[in-house]
């Protein structure tokens, strides 16, 4: 499908669920165009007791209420992510495309500060992606890392004692020698889900791709403004400016929100006395948020 065939798909699907909608809206909304906003912002997959990150559970009932509202022309998508589980992202990625099949709308994603690795790979759920000129966008990869400790635990006279039933139970255990053969597996498997990517990408783009594919699947990111060249992003626009000029200036755009963490409120089963969070669960978030850290601090923010 050619870019100009697209666009009058996406015009013909948008004129066909306003017209379909018209019957059951409100008087005072018939004719007023609406948008529900999603905001897909953080690591991906990276929760904790006291901050859910962004994952399908987290988002789930939030894309259900903006696909279901009633009146929409499109669903907007404002992603801010570095990326994070390739799970998750393909998670949510599947879900927004099935939601968009069976309420027939389109979906139209803006880049904010990040869409890079898995926080791209939920921007290619949707129809269209636009971004900021100086957007961090692509980064199509798998990464993995550790850390070593076998010089530390010799230095500290701790000795190591691990039992386990399996040949390759232990792998890549970070107290051990590194295993030249467990290093090979790792690599195996970050190919089958860099591959994976690739083909999404390519299903979620097509011709709009535009340079060769050991450029575009390298890891490598950009700027919004080259990443569209590339075709991995469709223009330079906000969301506010971007959907006026679609829809008009009248255009309606609710902010459907996703789950909230312990700050925002209480939940069952992760707090300690008297409904204070553990010791553990601080601890934890500590953690979570030096591993969130090192994700935003590889595109330099």
């Amino acid at each position: 499908m050619t870019d100009k065939n697209r666009s009058e798909h996406l015009r013909q699907l948008i004129a066909s669920a306003r017209e379909a909608l018209r019957p059951v809206l409100p008087k005072r909304l018939r004719g007023v165009p609406v948008v529900p906003v999603i905001r897909l912002a953080g690591v991906i997959g990276f929760s904790t007791p006291l901050k859910p990150g962004l994952t399908l559970a987290t988002v789930a009932r939030a894309l259900e209420r903006a696909f279901n509202m009633r009146g929409t022309q499109a669903v907007a998508l404002l992603i801010n992510s570095p990326g994070g589980s390739p799970v998750q992202s393909h998670l949510i990625y599947r879900r927004i495309r099935q939601l968009a099949a069976e309420n027939a709308r389109p979906v139209i994603a803006f880049a904010e500060d990040v869409a890079a690795s898995g926080g791209y790979m939920i921007a290619c759920a949707a129809d269209e992606i636009f971004c900021d000129p100086s957007s961090i966008v692509g980064s199509i990869g798998v990464v993995g890392g550790s850390f070593g400790f076998p010089k530390l635990m010799d230095k500290l006279g701790v000795e190591r004692r691990l039992y386990v039933s399996g040949e390759h139970k232990a792998m890549l255990d970070p107290f051990l020698p590194e295993n030249p053969q467990d290093v090979d597996r790792l690599k195996a498997l970050q190919q089958e889900i860099h591959e994976e990517f690739i083909a999404l990408v390519k299903r979620s783009r097509g011709t709009r791709l535009n340079g060769p594919e050991k450029t575009l699947f390298s890891g490598e990111y950009w700027t919004g403004g080259k990443a569209t060249e590339l075709g991995l992003a469709d223009g330079i626009g906000d969301l506010r400016a971007t959907l006026r000029a679609r829809f008009g200036d009248g255009v309606v755009t609710p902010l459907v929100a996703p789950a909230r963490g312990w700050l925002g409120r209480v939940q069952p089963g992760v707090t300690g006395h008297e409904g204070l969070p553990r010791a553990a669960d601080f601890a934890e978030e500590v953690i979570s948020a030096l591993e969130a850290r090192a994700l935003w601090a590889r595109y330099g923010l």
